[in-house]
Parts: C-alpha cells; structure tokens; sequence
C-alpha cells in the first residue's frame, strides 16, 4: 500500500479518535475505512451508560460505510490511546464479514504503524462463504 494513502488514513483515523464519545473509560478510538473506490469513512467509539450498546470506532466505521452504499473495503487504520490498540474480536469478525484479506493498520502516529491482513488477525475465521445453502451441500 502506498505510505501516502497510509498516512493519509492514520491522519482521518487520528481526526475520528478527536470525536469519540467516552464519558466512562475515557479511551479514545478512531477508525478511518479504506472503500475499494479510494473513498474513506470514518468512525470513533461511542460509549452508553448502559454498556451494551456500546459500539467501537471499528463498527461505527463499518456501519456509516455499509449504510452509504460502501460493501468493499481495502484496508482500516485503527488508533487509540494506548500504543498500537487493536481491534476487539467483535470488530475483527464484522470487518471479517466484507474480507479476510483487508490491511488492518494499527498506528500511533503518521510515522510508527504496523500493518497487519484481518486474515493475521483472525485467522481461521467464518464468513459469508461458510454459510452454504443447503442444495449446496448436496452437490
């Protein structure tokens, strides 16, 4: 991937993590989604009193994309407060859900980034193929 566009997503991901809405941990995450068009939505964690319906910056990404029309993705740039935070497994199975083969970018900064596949990161993983329509099976 080039380091531009990789800079680039660290740079949205860093502005998202600004908007998080952390009232009770008071950890903050952004996350900036790579379309497969070079469009780039972003999304930060979003806490509730309740726990529950908290939804991380990964998922609130996903979400925004999925509901604009985006189903193809090519890479995710994650940053937190602590060095190098990483999606939770939850994130990891509903990017799972469009690719096992995203860039998963976990940053710090424009300058100290690892990059890792979703498939790395969770390997042996199910997905939409798993799900075989029972004709399918007879075959």
């Amino acid at each position: 991937m080039d380091k531009l566009l990789i800079k680039k997503l660290i740079k949205k991901a860093l502005e998202a993590k600004k908007m998080a809405y952390v009232p009770y941990s008071n950890f903050h995450v952004g996350a900036a989604l790579l379309a497969n068009d070079g469009t780039i939505i972003t999304g930060c964690n979003i806490e509730s009193a309740s726990y529950t319906p908290t939804i991380c910056a990964e998922r609130t990404a996903i979400s925004k994309a999925v509901s604009e029309g985006y189903k193809e993705f090519v890479a995710i740039c994650v940053v937190g407060d602590n060095p190098k935070t990483f999606p939770c497994g939850v994130c990891r199975q509903t990017l799972r859900e469009f690719s096992k083969d995203l860039d998963v970018i976990i940053a710090n900064d424009e300058n100290d980034y690892d990059i890792y596949t979703l498939n790395e990161l969770l390997p042996h993983s199910f997905g939409p193929e798993d799900l075989l329509e029972k004709e399918d099976l007879n075959d």
